[in-house]
């Protein structure tokens, strides 16, 4: 199985993704890439998905470009369309999904009211694709 996830800064919603993926099913061949990637994934979402049990602090942000000759079959988008227009990938690609999470990036306040966000965030991200995974992996079966 192999999957791509998809969002603009490939910094913070897409590595959760991931993560999460990966620590489903450790065989998978899970990617994650932006149109516009930061320098490095964001520390907030390194810290509320090692709170998880999921070490994401080795995954660096990737540009789309690097992911359009490969296959794949899965490439999920993660943005939330209502602010910011998702990439579109133009590879090969047997099912195209979409699920928008709110930006994480764009909380403001102390670190802890940060962090909440991360964190509710985080939890959407885990919930969502633990059903992608039990009903579009596990089912094929």
């Amino acid at each position: 199985m192999k999957v791509l996830i998809l969002c603009t800064g490939n910094s913070c919603r897409s590595q959760m993704a991931e993560g999460f993926l990966k620590s489903f099913r450790p065989s998978f061949e899970v990617f994650s890439a932006g149109t516009h990637p930061e320098g490095k994934v964001n520390p907030f979402a390194v810290k509320v998905m090692k709170e998880m049990g999921i070490d994401i602090s080795n995954q660096t942000p990737d540009h789309i470009d690097q992911f359009i000759h490969q296959h794949f079959d899965y490439v999920i988008t993660v943005c939330d369309n209502a602010r910011e227009k998702c990439p579109v990938f133009t590879g090969h690609v047997k099912h195209r999904l979409h699920s928008g999470f709110d930006d994480p990036a764009d909380a403001s306040g102390t670190d802890d009211e940060i962090l909440a966000v991360y964190r509710r965030v985080r939890d959407e991200i885990g919930k969502t694709f633990e059903k992608f995974f039990e009903e579009e992996i596990l089912n094929q079966r």
